[in-house]
C-alpha cells in the first residue's frame, strides 16, 4: 500500500510541462484507481500480497501497467508513449468501473474540470519597479534599468534565424532552432490607476461516482489548499464551489493541484486524490522569422568598341555590326544612343571633315536581345573620299534575387488578446517559434500541422497574416 501511494506521488512530481497537459487523463485515472484499491485494502495491510484474492490482484496488475506506461512516457516523451499511456488508462477505467460494482464501497469514477482556468486579476501580472529608498518614481523610471520590462519594442531573439546559419559543409543547417529566453516573458508595465478590476469566478468541481456519499453518512468534504468545503449532493454527483484562489498558480507555468475528497463510510473515511492542471497567468511567447526573396534590378553602362568604315573616292560605304549582351544581362530598350566619334574627309589629300556626310544609326537586330548599328561613310561630292568612326552606348540590366530575413523578436501571448502577425508580400518561407507555459517549445512552419495545446494558429484567407489565439478551450 505504501509503495502504491509513493508511486503516485513520484510520477506526479516528475511530470513536466507537456506531461501535465497531454498525460493528465492518465494521471487522473491512475490516481482514482490507486485510491479505489487503497480504500478496499485498509484492513489488509498486514496480509502478504500472495494471499489476496485473484480478482483484487487483477486491479493491482492493471494499475501497475498504467504506472509503467506513465514512467515510460515521462522518460521518453512522444506521441507513441503518450498513446501507450492512453491505452493503459482505458484498461484502468474499465477496472475502476468493475470495482464500482463489486461492493458498497465509495468509488470516484470521474470529475470535472480537468484544467483550472488562469487567473483574471492578480498583482503578479504587473511589474512593480524596485527603486532605492531615496529614489522617487517620478523622473527616475528608465526602461534600461528594468530588465525584462517591455517598452513596446520587441526584444531580439538570438538564434531564431533558421535560414542564415551554415553547417560545416557550407549548406544551411537543418537543425537550426530558436532559443527562447529561459526566464518568463514579463508583461507590459501597468500603473496602479490601470490595474484590472476583474474578479476570478469560483471553480465548480463536480465529482461522479457510486455511493457518494453512503446512505446515512455526512456530506463528503473537499480540501484544496487551505480551503475546505462540504458537498452539495446532486443526482449521482457531488458539487463543490471552490474559490479560484484556493488553487496554487504559477505566473508562467502550469502546475498540478491536488484536491482531497473525504468520504465517510462505515465509521471510517476514504480519501480520493483529485488531480487538476492549473493554467498559468501567461500562456507563453512566440517569435516569427520570415524569408523574403525580392527581385531587384542592377544596371551598368555598356560602351561598344569603336567601329571604323572607309569609303573610296565618290563611294558610300556602310558597315553593320551586332552586339549581344553579357550572359545574364539584357539591353534596356529605352536607354541607348549612338555616338559619332569622328567624321573624316579628303579631297586631293587635303583634309576636310565637312566633305563627310556619314552617320551612325541603329538598325534592326538579327537575333532577339541584340543591338545592331550601322556606321556610314558618305561623301558630299564625287571627288571626296571619307571615313567615319562611331559607337553606341546602352544600359545593361539584370534582375537579382535578394534574400532577406525579417524577425519579429520575442512577443508575449495573452489569454485575452488575439495576435495578428502580418506576413510579408514576398515571403517564401516562414517559421514560428512558440514557447508555451515556459516549458513547451515548438517550431511551426504550417498552421495545419500545428498541434499545440491551448493555442490556435490560423492563416488569414488572403494569406496576409498569421493569427495566434491563446484559447482555453483548445485542450489537448
Amino acid at each position: 500500500m505504501a509503495l502504491l501511494a509513493a508511486e503516485r506521488a513520484g510520477l506526479q512530481a516528475r511530470a513536466g510541462g507537456e506531461a501535465r497537459l497531454v498525460l493528465l487523463p492518465a494521471f487522473r485515472t491512475a490516481s482514482l484507481l490507486t485510491d479505489a484499491i487503497l480504500a478496499r485494502s485498509e484492513g489488509d495491510t498486514a496480509v502478504p500480497f500472495s494471499d489476496i484474492a485473484a480478482s483484487r490482484k487483477r486491479a493491482f496488475a492493471v494499475l501497475d501497467g498504467l504506472n509503467s506506461a506513465l514512467r515510460d512516457a515521462l522518460a521518453w516523451p512522444g506521441a507513441g508513449s503518450a498513446l501507450a499511456a492512453a491505452r493503459e488508462a482505458e484498461r484502468a477505467n474499465a477496472e475502476l468501473e468493475r470495482l464500482a460494482g463489486s461492493d458498497e464501497a465509495s468509488v470516484v469514477l470521474s470529475y470535472t474540470p480537468r484544467f483550472v482556468p488562469p487567473r483574471r486579476a492578480t498583482g503578479e501580472l504587473t511589474l512593480v519597479p524596485r527603486l532605492p529608498p531615496e529614489s522617487s518614481l517620478a523622473g527616475k523610471l528608465q526602461p534600461d534599468a528594468l530588465p525584462g520590462l517591455s517598452t513596446g519594442t520587441p526584444s531580439p531573439l538570438p538564434g531564431t534565424l533558421p535560414f542564415a546559419p551554415q553547417s560545416p559543409s557550407g549548406s544551411p543547417s537543418a537543425s537550426t532552432s530558436a532559443t527562447l529566453p529561459q526566464s518568463p516573458t514579463v508583461p507590459r508595465y501597468a500603473p496602479d490607476f490601470a490595474a484590472s478590476i476583474d474578479g476570478d469566478p469560483p471553480i465548480a468541481v463536480e465529482i461522479f461516482g457510486v455511493h457518494l456519499p453512503p446512505a446515512g453518512e455526512a456530506a463528503p468534504v473537499l480540501a484544496v489548499g487551505a480551503w475546505r468545503g462540504a458537498a452539495v449532493i446532486g443526482p449521482d454527483r457531488l458539487i463543490f464551489t471552490v474559490p479560484r484562489a484556493a488553487f496554487p498558480t504559477d505566473a508562467a507555468r502550469s502546475v498540478f493541484a491536488v484536491g482531497t475528497l473525504s468520504v465517510r463510510q462505515a465509521r471510517r473515511a476514504a480519501t480520493f486524490q483529485l488531480v487538476f492542471t492549473v493554467l498559468p497567468d501567461r500562456p507563453g511567447a512566440f517569435a516569427l522569422d520570415q524569408r523574403i526573396v525580392r527581385t531587384e534590378s542592377e544596371s551598368s553602362t555598356h560602351v561598344s568598341p569603336e567601329i571604323l568604315v572607309r569609303a573610296a573616292v565618290g563611294e558610300t560605304r556602310t558597315l553593320r555590326r551586332c552586339f549581344d549582351p553579357p550572359a545574364g544581362w539584357h539591353f534596356a530598350a529605352d536607354r541607348r544612343r549612338v555616338i559619332v566619334v569622328e567624321r573624316l574627309g579628303w579631297q586631293d589629300d587635303i583634309t576636310d571633315p565637312s566633305l563627310n556626310n556619314g552617320s551612325v544609326e541603329f538598325v534592326p537586330a538579327q537575333e532577339p536581345g541584340q543591338i545592331c548599328v550601322a556606321v556610314i561613310a558618305r561623301p558630299i561630292s564625287r571627288t571626296a573620299r571619307t571615313a567615319t568612326i562611331g559607337r553606341f552606348e546602352a544600359t545593361l540590366v539584370r534582375d537579382l534575387s535578394v534574400e532577406q530575413v525579417l524577425k519579429t523578436g520575442v512577443r508575449a501571448l495573452d489569454w485575452r488578446e488575439v495576435v495578428r502577425i502580418p506576413l510579408a508580400k514576398d515571403v517564401t518561407e516562414w517559421k514560428l517559434y512558440v514557447r508555451l507555459f515556459d516549458e513547451i517549445d515548438r517550431e511551426v512552419d504550417a498552421p495545419e500541422q500545428a498541434n499545440l495545446p491551448f493555442l490556435r494558429i490560423l492563416r488569414e484567407a488572403d494569406d496576409k497574416a498569421l493569427i495566434l489565439k491563446a484559447d482555453q478551450s483548445a485542450q489537448p
